[in-house]
Protein backbone atom coordinates (compact mmCIF):
# COMPACT_ATOMS: atom_id res chain seq x y z
CA UNK A 1 0.00 0.00 0.00
CA UNK A 2 2.73 2.40 0.61
CA UNK A 3 4.48 1.65 -2.35
CA UNK A 4 1.45 2.61 -4.62
CA UNK A 5 0.65 5.49 -2.36
CA UNK A 6 4.22 6.70 -3.67
CA UNK A 7 3.03 6.17 -7.05
CA UNK A 8 -0.36 7.85 -7.21
CA UNK A 9 0.70 11.35 -5.07
CA UNK A 10 2.43 12.16 -2.80
CA UNK A 11 0.15 12.49 0.24
CA UNK A 12 1.66 14.45 2.99
CA UNK A 13 2.05 11.64 5.38
CA UNK A 14 0.90 8.04 6.43
CA UNK A 15 -0.76 8.21 10.06
CA UNK A 16 -0.03 5.93 12.18
CA UNK A 17 0.38 2.93 9.72
CA UNK A 18 1.30 0.50 12.45
CA UNK A 19 0.72 0.63 16.26
CA UNK A 20 3.50 2.87 18.43
CA UNK A 21 4.15 -0.27 20.08
CA UNK A 22 6.06 -2.04 17.10
CA UNK A 23 9.13 0.86 16.71
CA UNK A 24 11.02 -2.10 14.77
CA UNK A 25 8.51 -1.92 12.11
CA UNK A 26 8.26 1.87 11.68
CA UNK A 27 11.93 1.95 11.20
CA UNK A 28 11.48 -1.12 8.25
CA UNK A 29 8.78 0.81 6.97
CA UNK A 30 10.29 3.92 6.87
CA UNK A 31 13.34 2.51 4.94
CA UNK A 32 10.59 1.66 2.01
CA UNK A 33 8.98 4.84 1.45
CA UNK A 34 9.62 8.21 0.46
CA UNK A 35 6.60 9.24 2.29
CA UNK A 36 6.73 11.04 5.87
CA UNK A 37 5.69 8.94 8.55
CA UNK A 38 3.16 10.50 11.30
CA UNK A 39 2.79 9.02 14.62
CA UNK A 40 2.06 9.82 17.96
CA UNK A 41 -1.18 9.86 19.47
CA UNK A 42 -1.01 6.84 21.37
CA UNK A 43 2.82 8.31 23.02
CA UNK A 44 2.05 9.66 26.53
CA UNK A 45 5.70 11.56 26.74
CA UNK A 46 9.10 12.74 25.72
CA UNK A 47 10.38 8.94 26.62
CA UNK A 48 7.52 7.16 24.60
CA UNK A 49 8.93 9.56 21.65
CA UNK A 50 12.62 8.47 21.56
CA UNK A 51 12.53 5.47 20.04
CA UNK A 52 11.17 6.74 16.64
CA UNK A 53 13.54 10.20 16.86
CA UNK A 54 15.43 10.34 13.47
CA UNK A 55 12.51 7.77 12.26
CA UNK A 56 9.35 9.58 12.14
CA UNK A 57 8.85 12.53 9.99
CA UNK A 58 5.47 14.30 12.06
CA UNK A 59 4.64 13.75 15.56
CA UNK A 60 1.38 13.82 16.41
CA UNK A 61 1.06 14.42 20.39
CA UNK A 62 -2.43 14.85 21.67
CA UNK A 63 -2.05 17.31 24.60
CA UNK A 64 -4.97 15.74 26.90
CA UNK A 65 -2.49 12.41 26.51
CA UNK A 66 0.56 13.98 27.14
CA UNK A 67 -0.85 15.57 30.29
CA UNK A 68 -0.71 19.15 29.06
CA UNK A 69 0.78 21.92 27.57
CA UNK A 70 4.55 21.57 29.06
CA UNK A 71 4.79 18.49 28.05
CA UNK A 72 3.84 18.91 25.01
CA UNK A 73 6.02 21.60 24.10
CA UNK A 74 9.00 19.76 25.34
CA UNK A 75 7.57 17.09 22.51
CA UNK A 76 7.67 19.65 20.30
CA UNK A 77 11.52 20.87 20.84
CA UNK A 78 12.61 17.52 21.11
CA UNK A 79 10.98 16.73 17.36
CA UNK A 80 12.48 19.72 16.18
CA UNK A 81 16.02 18.53 17.46
CA UNK A 82 15.63 15.74 15.11
CA UNK A 83 14.22 17.65 12.06
CA UNK A 84 10.57 15.95 12.83
CA UNK A 85 7.65 18.46 12.20
CA UNK A 86 5.33 18.78 14.81
CA UNK A 87 0.97 17.89 14.01
CA UNK A 88 -0.75 17.57 17.41
CA UNK A 89 -3.60 14.73 17.26
CA UNK A 90 -6.72 16.93 18.79
CA UNK A 91 -10.32 15.36 18.53
CA UNK A 92 -11.36 16.01 22.46
CA UNK A 93 -12.78 19.55 22.09
CA UNK A 94 -12.24 23.29 22.25
CA UNK A 95 -9.97 23.67 25.57
CA UNK A 96 -7.75 21.08 23.90
CA UNK A 97 -7.76 22.56 20.74
CA UNK A 98 -7.10 26.11 22.28
CA UNK A 99 -3.95 24.64 24.45
CA UNK A 100 -2.76 22.48 21.18
CA UNK A 101 -2.71 25.98 19.40
CA UNK A 102 -0.75 28.13 21.97
CA UNK A 103 2.06 25.36 21.35
CA UNK A 104 1.79 25.39 17.98
CA UNK A 105 2.21 29.54 17.68
CA UNK A 106 5.61 28.83 19.77
CA UNK A 107 7.12 25.77 18.03
CA UNK A 108 9.58 26.53 14.38
CA UNK A 109 8.46 22.82 13.80
CA UNK A 110 4.24 23.38 13.81
CA UNK A 111 3.07 21.42 10.64
CA UNK A 112 -0.60 21.33 10.93
CA UNK A 113 -3.25 21.07 13.40
CA UNK A 114 -6.25 18.72 13.60
CA UNK A 115 -9.40 20.17 14.44
CA UNK A 116 -12.65 18.41 14.88
CA UNK A 117 -14.75 20.64 13.35
CA UNK A 118 -17.65 19.83 11.74
CA UNK A 119 -16.37 16.36 11.78
CA UNK A 120 -18.28 12.47 11.57
CA UNK A 121 -18.21 11.66 15.18
CA UNK A 122 -19.38 15.09 16.81
CA UNK A 123 -22.16 14.02 14.57
CA UNK A 124 -25.73 15.01 16.54
CA UNK A 125 -23.82 15.65 19.46
CA UNK A 126 -20.98 18.84 20.60
CA UNK A 127 -18.56 19.90 18.06
CA UNK A 128 -15.75 22.32 19.47
CA UNK A 129 -18.42 25.24 18.94
CA UNK A 130 -20.18 24.08 21.34
CA UNK A 131 -18.52 24.86 24.83
CA UNK A 132 -17.22 28.39 24.17
CA UNK A 133 -18.88 31.85 24.32
CA UNK A 134 -17.16 32.81 20.63
CA UNK A 135 -17.34 30.03 18.45
CA UNK A 136 -15.77 32.33 15.60
CA UNK A 137 -12.01 31.80 17.22
CA UNK A 138 -12.55 28.30 15.32
CA UNK A 139 -13.19 30.23 11.95
CA UNK A 140 -11.08 28.52 9.28
CA UNK A 141 -9.85 30.76 6.54
CA UNK A 142 -8.19 29.78 3.54
CA UNK A 143 -7.13 26.84 5.63
CA UNK A 144 -5.90 28.52 8.49
CA UNK A 145 -7.20 30.09 12.23
CA UNK A 146 -5.86 32.67 14.10
CA UNK A 147 -4.55 31.90 17.30
CA UNK A 148 -7.31 32.77 19.97
CA UNK A 149 -6.04 36.05 21.98
CA UNK A 150 -8.16 36.13 25.09
CA UNK A 151 -7.20 35.36 28.37
CA UNK A 152 -5.49 32.02 29.31
CA UNK A 153 -5.72 30.28 26.18
CA UNK A 154 -7.64 32.48 24.33
CA UNK A 155 -11.27 31.25 24.39
CA UNK A 156 -13.87 31.50 27.13
CA UNK A 157 -15.85 28.78 28.02
CA UNK A 158 -19.31 28.39 28.39
CA UNK A 159 -19.50 26.95 31.69
CA UNK A 160 -23.46 27.14 32.17
CA UNK A 161 -23.84 24.94 28.89
CA UNK A 162 -21.42 22.90 30.07
CA UNK A 163 -23.73 22.48 33.84
CA UNK A 164 -26.69 21.89 31.53
CA UNK A 165 -25.57 19.18 29.19
CA UNK A 166 -23.78 17.72 32.12
CA UNK A 167 -27.36 17.18 33.62
CA UNK A 168 -29.01 15.56 30.49
CA UNK A 169 -26.54 12.90 30.27
CA UNK A 170 -22.95 11.55 30.94
CA UNK A 171 -20.83 11.65 27.39
CA UNK A 172 -19.65 7.94 26.47
CA UNK A 173 -16.02 7.73 24.08
CA UNK A 174 -17.51 6.69 20.72
CA UNK A 175 -17.41 3.67 19.52
CA UNK A 176 -17.30 3.17 15.38
CA UNK A 177 -18.05 -0.22 13.50
CA UNK A 178 -17.68 -1.37 10.00
CA UNK A 179 -19.79 -2.23 7.14
CA UNK A 180 -19.95 -5.73 8.62
CA UNK A 181 -19.66 -4.92 12.20
CA UNK A 182 -16.44 -4.84 13.32
CA UNK A 183 -15.15 -2.69 15.63
CA UNK A 184 -12.94 0.10 14.54
CA UNK A 185 -10.88 2.33 16.69
CA UNK A 186 -10.80 5.94 16.41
Amino acid sequence: MVRFSSHSGQPMFIEEPLLSENPEGIAALAQVTTIPIALGERLHSRWDMKPYLGIVSIFQPDVCHVGGISELRRMAVMAEAYDAALAPHCPLGPIALAANVQVDAVSANFAIQEMSLGIHYNAGSADITNYIKDASVWDVKDGYIDVPTGPGLGIEVDEEQIRAVGKVKSWRSPTFQGPNGEWREW
